[in-house]
């Protein structure tokens, strides 16, 4: 009797474990899960319908190549033409040179600056010339 009780405890708290590793608290085959997965299905899909409505064929191509080189940067870019849409700043379709100038402006928004410092003192210092 002992080891069935230690068996059903096990399974009883392995059945615990595995529920805490979800930090949403459900099993991961829930009805909560299908849900969020057609939510966010159908959230991609009104993304996708807005940005083919306010962009032309190349640019929409030039927008996937982007997206599979810099998905960040196209985030940045599917967020600006939606909000632009739902401002009404956008009145007809953007063409591929109207998507080039927005990703430009985006990418000297976003660039990283580097600098270079050279340490000019340690180097007049060096006295390995001084040998000759």
């Amino acid at each position: 009797m002992a080891d069935d009780d230690l068996e059903s405890l096990r399974t009883r708290r392995m059945a615990e474990m595995r529920g805490q590793q979800n930090p949403f608290g459900t099993r991961g085959d829930g009805p909560g899960d299908a849900e969020e997965a057609e939510r966010a299905r159908r959230e991609k899909e009104m993304r996708e319908t807005l940005i083919s409505q306010f962009l032309d064929q190349s640019a929409r191509a030039r927008l996937a190549n982007v997206k599979v080189a810099k998905p960040e940067k196209a985030a940045i870019v599917e967020n600006t033409l939606i909000h632009m849409a739902q401002t009404g700043q956008l009145r007809n379709k953007l063409s591929e040179d109207d998507l080039k100038s927005m990703l430009e402006n985006i990418s000297e928004r976003t660039q990283k600056k580097t600098t270079v410092k050279f340490d000019r003192r340690r180097a007049n210092m060096d006295d390995s010339d001084d040998d000759f």
